[in-house]
């Protein structure tokens, strides 16, 4: 693909993307959203492979579907109350059906299928896309509509997407589908507190985007695609993969990390909210996460591999890192001291 087409894909991503998260009225809102989906798409495809067709065309059938919900529930809601503003969603039913595509929008359980084959069949660099920029829209239309909506069937879908987010991703061996179940992880946390304070939610999925974006570059940096791969990584960039260790296990949320800010803000929410059965098992439920994170920390920053691999150990490199690779490192690791002030604004 050559400049100037990535040029033109990208500028109608951003531009899809403000699109929606500047619009009042529901038919803006879809509009961005499409212009977003038909920007992806040969992002996606890009590479001609039959897997990145395949991935391009479920991600078109599953967006395009998603699309048409929004479209039946803003228009439900604009018959019953004559209302085409997207902070005046009402009816019980257009709540309901939004829900779901919002859902199908971000990969929350139990519409989450599609986003982890879609992940293994694009680009690292196009993954990271699909993880945070095309996430942002489909967030600002759940921020916004945030009051409406039915905080049980939240709830509900918000521990399954912790569930399953934990379970289908402990006998993974592709780093990008390890962080689509990641992702869908994190969505569930997001997804529970929404309805109850939506600033919190807001800035989970911000310190979520930095510590997924510097964990995505830094695997493009190694260019590492599997855990065996990863394994051999150690004697190329000893630094790089030290500091991916750490970024790993501030995403699996352990103190003292960024990725702990956002747990404990959520938790402490919840209790104050009366809800200390569901902060107790959406915490226990997040230990599955740990487990692939830790086993992902441990490929990251062993070596010895305990057995031998098909990959040729490689040469020790003197290239330095990319500095955002490093910006977004640092971010992802030492943010939990101003949490005071963070504190402040949600």
């Amino acid at each position: 693909m050559n400049h100037q087409a990535k040029l033109i894909f990208t500028s109608s991503l951003l531009l899809g993307s403000t699109i929606t998260i500047s619009s009042n009225h529901w038919i803006m809102a879809w509009t961005g959203l499409e212009i977003n989906t038909l920007a992806i798409l040969p992002l996606i495809s890009k590479s001609h492979h039959p897997r990145a067709i395949e991935a391009a065309t479920k991600y078109f059938l599953v967006q395009a579907a998603a699309s048409a919900l929004l479209l039946f529930s803003s228009m439900t809601n604009a018959w019953h109350t004559g209302q085409w503003d997207i902070t005046q969603l009402t009816c019980p039913t257009s709540c309901v059906i939004l829900t779901a595509a919002i859902a199908m929008k971000l990969g929350l359980a139990p519409f989450h299928f599609w986003f982890p084959e879609v992940m293994q069949g694009c680009s690292i660099t196009t993954g990271l896309l699909l993880s945070t920029a095309m996430k942002f829209p489909p967030m600002t239309l759940l921020y916004m509509t945030s009051q409406s909506l039915n905080p049980s069937m939240l709830t509900t879908m918000a521990l399954l997407s912790v569930a399953l987010g934990g379970w289908m991703g402990l006998n993974q061996t592709q780093t990008r589908k390890i962080l689509a179940f990641s992702s869908i992880s994190h969505l569930g946390w997001m997804a529970v507190v929404i309805a109850y304070s939506p600033k919190l939610a807001l800035l989970n999925f911000y310190l979520y985007v930095v510590m997924t974006a510097a964990v995505f570059l830094a695997l493009n940096t190694i260019k590492t695609l599997n855990l065996s791969t990863l394994m051999t990584t150690w004697a190329k960039t000893p630094a790089l993969s030290a500091m991916l260790m750490l970024t790993l296990l501030s995403l699996a949320g352990l103190p003292p990390l960024t990725g702990f800010l956002p747990k404990w803000l959520i938790i402490q929410e919840l209790v104050n909210q009366e809800m200390a059965p569901t902060a107790t098992i959406i915490a226990l439920m997040s230990l599955l996460g740990l487990f692939f994170y830790l086993r992902l920390a441990y490929c990251a920053t062993i070596t010895l591999p305990p057995h031998t691999t098909n990959h040729m150990k490689q040469w020790y490199t003197n290239k330095p890192t990319n500095t955002s690779v490093a910006i977004l490192m640092t971010l992802s690791i030492f943010l939990l001291p101003i949490s005071p002030m963070l504190r402040t604004i949600v």
